[in-house]
């Protein structure tokens, strides 16, 4: 269960998830919410899985409750997940009622500690559960700082996933790219949170490779993408920088990608990262949540503070002017993450938790 239902990196864990458990044999209903835009919802209908949903008109509506609690009556169901606050705190006394196993997962960010009701009612639901998920060791403090309770009470999951191998020839085409080019890569929606504006002002620092130049695509849509643009004209870098808005083929953009940088203010520990390591792109990111958890060490990628474009640029010009460093530390990353952060390990992780594993 998850209360939105847009692209980003809980609704592609689901959907990564559901996908694997119905690989081991295990029955998938997907419940989401009454409106939303669609993203997540056509592609589990698409997969093949059924779906339900349920009117989310607020945390202390009831009918949320009884919704669910019918739905869990009528599908039979053995386990409840709950993915983000909304469907945690309503799926745990939906399952409490109907005496399911219930799990929850916190994908990031402490938004949730903004009002106090919101505090004790993740609380409540902690509580009611089998078992609460943080997707990374700094998730799982914030969660115990924030609810006063001992870490020990949560379990740490990493997120995983599988991408199809991409192919970079249409991107590289479509950006107008040539071969002494270099593309950096970011991949997130359009927020303030995601520091993309830090990056463009990167941009103009960051040395250009012999015979060609340094792009910057940023996949993703939000609100701010007129002020995003406008940062890029007055910088000088209009030509450099390409918003590309919503992209459904991030293996082929990664593909394409000579970097990936994540320039973000805070996060949990992201799906877009664990993608690039797994394709074997270098990683040049802000230490901020759970990011240092996927990268280590210097070898696997280059951590740098979030808001300060001189520490960005810095960590991204060797990146772009030394091929070798560039090959090494994406080769490194790839390892780590294949060994870690894999859809296997991830869905593993989740069955001992159900209990059927």
């Amino acid at each position: 269960m998850i209360e939105t239902d847009g692209p980003g990196g809980a609704e592609s864990v689901v959907l990564q998830l559901a996908r694997a458990l119905r690989d081991r044999d295990h029955e998938v209903l997907a419940v989401g919410p009454e409106e939303g835009e669609g993203w997540l919802s056509s592609r589990l209908l698409e997969a093949g899985f059924e779906r339900e949903t349920v009117p989310l008109r607020g945390p202390t509506d009831l009918r949320s409750v009884r919704g669910l609690a019918s739905i869990f009556r009528r599908h039979r169901l053995d386990v409840v997940h709950s993915h983000e606050f909304t469907m945690a705190f309503f799926g745990a006394l939906a399952a409490r009622a109907t005496g399911r196993r219930h799990v929850i997962t916190m994908h990031g960010g402490a938004y949730f500690t903004e009002a106090r009701r919101r505090v004790w009612a993740l609380k409540t639901a902690a509580a009611l559960s089998a078992k609460t998920v943080a997707v990374s060791e700094n998730g799982r403090r914030q969660l115990a700082d924030a609810l006063g309770m001992r870490p020990d009470r949560f379990e740490v999951v990493h997120n995983g996933t599988l991408l199809r191998p991409g192919d970079p020839g249409a991107v590289r085409s479509e950006l107008g790219l040539r071969p002494s080019d270099r593309l950096l890569l970011a991949v997130g929606n359009l927020y303030p949170v995601k520091g993309h504006d830090v990056l463009i002002s990167a941009l103009s620092r960051v040395p250009a490779p012999d015979g060609g130049r340094v792009v910057l695509a940023i996949a993703g849509r939000g609100e701010q993408e007129d002020s995003l643009r406008a940062l890029a004209v007055e910088a000088g870098l209009s030509d450099n920088v390409k918003l590309l808005g919503f992209r459904s083929d991030v293996p082929d953009l990664l593909a394409a990608a000579d970097l990936f940088v994540m320039p973000s203010r805070s996060e949990g520990l992201p799906m877009a990262i664990i993608e690039a390591m797994l394709t074997g792109v270098p990683v040049v990111a802000t230490r901020v949540g759970g990011v240092h958890e996927l990268i280590p060490t210097e070898d696997r990628g280059v951590l740098v503070p979030p808001e300060d474009p001189a520490a960005l640029a810095a960590a991204i010009g060797p990146m772009v002017t030394d091929d070798s460093r560039r090959t090494k530390t994406g080769a490194a990353g790839r390892e780590w993450a294949e060994a870690r952060f894999s859809g296997d390990a991830m869905t593993r992780g989740y069955l001992r938790l159900y209990g059927a594993g």
